[in-house]
């Protein structure tokens, strides 16, 4: 009898963590490696949160907190679904924990039981499936190809939903693709779940403020207020407000579920840092105006990579709608081999022998489940990403 849980079998390490540390371990090696795998953005945490965490460990804020977050931190929460979305929660309604990838977890842990189905687009954010896998339910993908922008067709939703669905984990703008959906198209989806009260929405509203042009951002239960009641509307501060490394994320929905999850944070870690959840405090409720700043530079950044990707031969990249993520598609390369001898088998030998023969680290797309593409993600310096996109644009005319 193996001594480790049969249930980690179900699920894989995170392979955007693994690439990163692929790039870091041969740039110690002495390799010159760009790495465009790591999702969190370039920019530094703003000074006013970063004074607040200093004053808070000043002012003695260094106990334990409420299990699921400072009174203070809720309310500020609360304000700011109201402010940005229209929706209105009370702090009973309301989870903080460390990271919007806890939240998630909770939430599946409270509710999935096995045999439970989630529906998640494809491609998706690699924690989505494995976290339903550790939770004892079933993930049911659904493709939402290139030919749709990367988004999810109504019909293809209706088609998926089973008497055995419990929740649609929906995320707009996405990872790894940045696509957004409009609010007419997440109205079509909306009412198809409205035909459906026994599915919930999980919605992952994480890179909600990263919109590019006049993308209008909405989420399902500011869209459909009929799905209020079962949907938890999942956001945090690590992407618009660059504090990825301060770990606080957090979620609004109904009371009962909000307490399932506070009982299942109660009994693993407890509460988030209390000098993390006062620096997110400052960041809810301090100055904004840094945020279009920064996207001015995510913009430019990645029309600037979408124009240089569309160059390399045997690579089609579209143009997303948010995030700091492209996902471009290498159907042209499929079938050629490298200058080492790699034969272009699928978008991972093509992100391998990228990394190996160019020093260029990107995440490849069946990581996500869709292929054969590759994410980049844009949060790094004009200087890399040119490079960048210079070395596959050599890598790929190089391909016989």
């Amino acid at each position: 009898m193996s001594f480790l849980s049969a249930t980690l079998a179900r699920v894989k390490p995170s392979p955007t963590i693994a690439v990163t540390t692929k790039a870091k371990e041969l740039r110690a090696a002495g390799k010159d490696v760009i790495g465009l795998g790591a999702g969190e953005p370039d920019f530094d945490t703003p000074d006013n949160v970063k004074e607040a965490a200093k004053a808070a460990i000043d002012r003695g804020e260094t106990k334990y907190t409420a299990v699921d977050g400072l009174p203070e931190l809720k309310q500020a929460i609360c304000d700011k679904f109201k402010r940005d979305n229209g929706l209105d929660y009370t702090p009973a309604q309301v989870s903080v924990g460390a990271g919007g990838k806890q939240i998630l977890y909770n939430a599946l842990m409270a509710t999935l039981n096995p045999g439970d189905e989630v529906i998640i687009p494809a491609p998706y954010w690699v924690s989505y499936p494995d976290m339903v896998l550790l939770a004892g339910g079933e993930p049911v993908f659904v493709a939402a190809g290139i030919e749709t922008g990367f988004k999810l067709t109504p019909e293809a939703l209706e088609a998926a939903i089973t008497p055995k669905t419990k929740w649609f984990i929906f995320n707009s703008p996405s990872n790894p693709t940045g696509a957004g959906y409009s609010r007419d198209e997440l109205k079509a989806l909306t009412d198809v779940l409205m035909r459906h009260p026994h599915v919930w929405v999980m919605s992952d509203d994480m890179y909600e403020h990263l919109v590019y042009g006049d993308f209008e951002f909405t989420t399902p239960a500011q869209v459909e207020p009929g799905l209020y009641d079962r949907t938890l509307t999942c956001n945090g501060v690590s992407k618009a407000y660059a504090m990825t490394g301060w770990r606080i994320g957090y979620a609004a929905g109904p009371e009962e579920l909000i307490g399932a999850m506070r009982k299942i944070q109660s009994q693993s870690t407890s509460n988030p840092s209390s000098i993390a959840q006062w620096a997110a405090l400052e960041a809810l409720t301090g100055p904004q105006d840094f945020i279009p700043v920064n996207n001015a530079t995510f913009q430019r950044r990645r029309d600037m990579v979408v124009d240089l990707l569309n160059a390399a031969e045997g690579i089609t990249c579209p143009v997303p709608e948010g995030a700091f993520y492209v996902y471009p598609s290498v159907a042209g390369c499929i079938g050629k081999t490298s200058p080492g001898g790699v034969k272009i088998e699928d978008d991972e030998a093509f992100a391998t022998a990228l990394l190996e023969e160019m020093g260029v680290a990107v995440v490849f797309g069946a990581a996500f489940g869709l292929s054969p593409n590759f994410r980049v993600s844009y949060a790094t310096s004009d200087e890399n990403l040119k490079e960048a996109c210079r070395r596959i644009q050599e890598f790929c005319a190089s391909l016989t």
